[in-house]
């Protein structure tokens, strides 16, 4: 499994790409892997506060429901409102297509103190 060098890592399988003041986020193709078939995606409204660590929303899959944990604190700038009729996306393009929010970056040390491609491979070998 192969892991965007260009993108950061939380230890919750959540992924940041950042993009000026701007974070992208979703979860990985290891998390989607673990949850099966996306069913349904829970997200927070335009213009919510986040909190690293914090959970902004969930995710439904045929196997469970997972809460889906903010990698920075910010302001929701964008929903990806696809994914309302075609949670699916997720699980086809977890780094494309099927990603989740996009975030007002508050702080960018938080950011540049997540894991990197190399550092998140090795957590998920390690819960292998």
């Amino acid at each position: 499994m192969e892991f965007p060098k260009d993108l950061r890592y939380t230890k919750d399988h959540e992924w940041a790409r950042l993009d000026g003041a701007t974070v992208t986020i979703g979860i990985t193709a290891f998390a989607v892997e673990q949850l099966g078939d996306i069913t349904l995606v829970d997200l927070p409204e335009v213009d919510a506060s986040v909190t690293a660590e914090e959970s902004l929303g969930t995710i439904e899959s045929v196997k469970s429901v997972s809460d889906i944990f903010a990698p920075v604190s910010g302001t929701v700038t964008a929903i990806n409102e696809e994914l309302e009729d075609r949670p699916e996306l997720v699980n086809a393009a977890p780094y494309g297509d099927g990603w989740l929010v996009k975030i007002a970056l508050q702080d960018r040390p938080a950011y540049d103190a997540l894991l990197d491609s190399v550092a998140y491979a090795a957590l998920v070998a390690a819960e292998q």
